[in-house]
């Protein structure tokens, strides 16, 4: 029997387990991390496709994994109730490190990426709160995948943006351009005069600005410190005063409250396993310029995590990651606004 969306988001509006982030127009406020007490957490793992769904009401998480295990299970968070497994009739096959984003025009999660049912084709999958169901548009991207989320829905041409990626055999990085129409279940490359070096990088919609952010990045044992910036039809390299040090497979998400894109974490080296140091410090993006935020509690160094902005909570949720070469996480942190 299907589980219905609507009995999924009366689920999630059950009694609330922890506090929102308070938001206010006083200039006292602060940015804080906070690690809550959560029962029933998914497994430890980095690489999960994480995406805040505005119909669902919750945070949708799919895969990842870890050095023996790849997932493919699908789990939902809301301050309400935290964390809850689905059983969705029909699923993706597991994945390591795809991409997510959530369409709001057709009200679905969209997945893409390499799936451990072919490493050489990679798939397009859409969730819609039921079920998921795997698309089949007549062109795709190349194969690829990547260690975080290089994909992301940008509301000024009502499409989903897909950045970059690396393929799964010699880490061959790519630096095409492609969009998802949600409505004709079709990808469209695009043909930007300017692009960043091949890579597999985080990349983020700056809701400010009406632009896509990119930050850093790696291929091929080679990794970036570079921000660029899309604006629907050329990618365009900025250069900041200041800038955050050189990293892969770090965390980037707009913060609607902050009218910033916020940056967590990384790797600082192209290598994950190798001993490279991993990175717990958060910077803003106003739109031109890196600030380093200082909070005194930070969650541990990681690299390869879910990262969104999750509107039960007004703020950041961060899920997992790879703490050290041989160790994964489950542990959640939120981080938002707070008054001083």
């Amino acid at each position: 029997m299907l589980v219905q969306r609507t009995h999924v988001a009366k689920w999630l509006s059950s009694s609330a387990i922890f506090c929102t982030f308070l938001v206010s127009s006083s200039p006292a406020q602060k940015l804080e991390w906070i690690k809550p007490s959560l029962n029933g957490l998914p497994a430890a793992r980095c690489c999960a496709a994480g995406a805040y769904d505005s119909e669902l009401h919750a945070t949708v998480l799919f895969g990842g994994g870890t050095y023996t295990t790849v997932y493919d299970d699908t789990w939902v968070f809301s301050k309400a109730s935290g964390w809850k497994q689905l059983k969705p009739p029909v699923s993706p096959p597991p994945g390591l490190g795809p991409f997510m984003a959530y369409d709001p025009t057709t009200k679905t999660v969209v997945l893409f990426g390499l799936l451990l049912s072919n490493p050489n084709v990679s798939e397009t999958w859409t969730f819609d709160g039921v079920t998921w169901t795997q698309q089949f548009p007549v062109f795709s991207p190349p194969a690829r995948g990547g260690n975080v989320n290089g994909m992301v829905f940008d509301p000024a041409i009502s499409k989903v943006v897909l950045f970059g990626g690396v393929d799964l055999g010699g880490g061959i990085g790519f630096n095409d351009t492609w969009e998802w129409n949600g409505v004709t279940k079709t990808w469209d490359e695009k043909f930007p005069a300017h692009s960043p070096s091949p890579r597999s990088a985080a990349i983020a919609y700056d809701q400010t600005s009406k632009q896509i952010v990119l930050f850093g990045g790696e291929a091929g044992y080679s990794f970036y410190g570079d921000t660029w910036t899309y604006d629907g039809v050329d990618w365009t390299q900025q250069q900041p005063t200041t800038i955050p040090p050189a990293r892969c497979d770090n965390a980037l998400v707009f913060n609607p409250d902050l009218g910033k894109v916020v940056m967590f974490g990384g790797l600082a080296g192209p290598c994950e396993d190798c001993g490279e140091a991993r990175l717990n410090d958060t910077w803003l993006w106003d739109g031109s310029s890196w600030t380093q935020e200082q909070i005194p509690l930070n969650p541990s160094a990681r690299s390869g995590t879910a990262f969104d902005y999750d509107q039960t909570v007004n703020g950041m949720l961060l899920f997992g990651g790879w703490v050290t070469d041989a160790d994964f996480t489950s542990t959640n942190w939120f981080l938002g606004v707070t008054k001083n």
